[in-house]
């Protein structure tokens, strides 16, 4: 195993753990780019909107994973919900979070 597989696979089993425990994806692109192809299923909240929603994710009572295009935004994005006290993690780009799932 090399170190990339190390770094990729870690965060492959997260994502897997965090699912197993419940956890819902949290979109954090804009609505432009959600309508050009999301995971079914997601929640949708660009990241510029996602203060007005912390109660909102808070009374959700459940883990996210958190993506959007590359996973830049996704990445800030749990940052602060997990700052909030919500339960997060970056689940990076959609596509391979997609592939993931």
């Amino acid at each position: 195993m090399g170190f990339l597989d190390f770094i990729f696979g870690a965060k492959k089993r997260q994502v897997q753990l965090y699912m197993q425990n419940g956890a819902e994806i949290l979109d954090v692109r804009t609505q432009r780019e959600w309508d050009n192809g999301h995971i079914e299923g997601a929640r949708h909240i660009p990241l510029d909107k996602l203060k007005d929603h912390v109660e909102e994710l808070k009374a959700a009572n459940k883990p996210f994973v958190v993506c959007c295009e590359s996973g830049v935004r996704s990445a800030k994005a749990a940052k602060f919900l997990n700052l909030n006290n919500i339960d997060a993690t970056n689940g990076g780009g959609w596509v391979n979070l997609n592939k993931k799932l």
